[in-house]
């Protein structure tokens, strides 16, 4: 039977210039949906694997879009609810060679960020889930939205449901009050699986010291929160904006491991590409008994989402396969 993923977060609408025109330039506006969570669901679907995606929409015609724009994509969306009129929303400038891509959000006041706790029955949403996935992004959107994260973590704890959390967030995000070294750590240490990097534990629990590697860091995130059993990141080397190289690291609790490093010599679309590591991740380590594997498969998707346009890695299982074994050829499938 295959495997169930339940993720959790806001979607946005993503409006960006044709092609790598700068904003100055844009007549016009290409629209997709994206949202970190969403993503992560999206690129298990496509893996083959169950997936729903928990949000809130405004009742209205974006509302609808965006929930069709799920079922599209293989998503269960009975657990999508409704309220408000706003959608949050993104703008990408997307870069090209030596020029970075540019994003400008608005999510203030969006349907999403008005969630409340109530809204949500965690124990139906997750009764036959095999995974809960969240990231660092959504308890930053509002207190509300925190709270609702906390209880599907909690409630994914009783049932036994393994939790993962890609926990890299914006310090700027964080406007309602509260800072996510306050939030954070309650999150975090009711996670089984961590993505993030020695900066991002260094920002948010104060652990370690700017010049400790990965594995230090990591061991300092484990020591401090028990539960955690695997820390995860990669690192990224940027040539340029069209030219990137990718390696996935891990530590277990026993060993440091690390992938080759891939390297995407034309980057079609970055973003996202966190989003389908982490959802590689997810299908290895529920497939895998090898960390090792699991890692490289979760390197090889997100290496593939690079040629992907739009926020999605809507990539095959047969073509993160064909990559693990060592096939960069891109040749034609007939």
């Amino acid at each position: 039977m295959a495997k169930k993923v339940i993720t959790f977060g806001e979607v946005m609408m993503r409006l960006s210039p044709p092609g790598y025109l700068k904003f100055s330039q844009a007549t016009s506006f290409e629209l997709v949906y994206g949202g970190g969570e969403a993503n992560v669901a999206i690129s298990c679907a496509y893996l083959g694997m169950k997936a729903a995606h928990v949000t809130r929409f405004p009742d209205n015609a974006l509302g609808r879009a965006a929930t069709q724009f799920l079922r599209k994509h293989w998503l269960s969306t009975e657990h999508v609810f409704y309220g408000e009129n706003m959608m949050g929303i993104y703008f990408l400038e997307k870069g090209a060679v030596h020029r970075p891509s540019e994003v400008i959000y608005g999510r203030e006041g969006s349907a999403f960020s008005l969630i409340q706790p109530s809204m949500v029955d965690w124990e139906h949403v997750l009764k036959d889930a095999d995974w809960f996935h969240w990231t660092g992004i959504t308890p930053a959107i509002s207190e509300g939205a925190a709270m609702c994260c906390l209880d599907a973590i909690k409630t994914a704890n009783r049932l036994g449901i393994t939790v993962s959390g890609d926990i890299n967030s914006r310090s700027n995000m964080w406007k309602y009050g509260k800072t996510m070294q306050e939030v954070m750590p309650e999150l975090v240490q009711n996670c089984d699986i961590v993505i993030t990097s020695s900066r991002g534990i260094r920002s948010m629990f104060g652990l370690g010291q700017p010049e400790d590697k990965f594995r230090v860091s990591a061991k300092n995130l484990m020591d401090t929160f028990p539960r955690i059993n695997k820390v995860v990141g990669k690192t990224r080397k940027s040539l340029s904006a069209s030219h990137q190289q990718i390696q996935g690291k891990m530590w277990n609790g026993q060993e440091y491991i690390k992938t080759e490093m891939l390297d995407i010599t034309h980057v079609i679309d970055r973003v996202g590409t966190g989003d389908a590591f982490a959802s590689g991740l997810i299908y290895g380590l529920l497939h895998y008994d090898d960390d090792m594997q699991a890692l490289n498969f979760a390197s090889a998707a997100c290496a593939l989402k690079h040629t992907v346009p739009g926020d999605v890695n809507m990539v095959s299982l047969e073509n993160v396969l064909s990559l693990m074994e060592g096939d960069t050829s891109g040749s034609i499938r007939r």
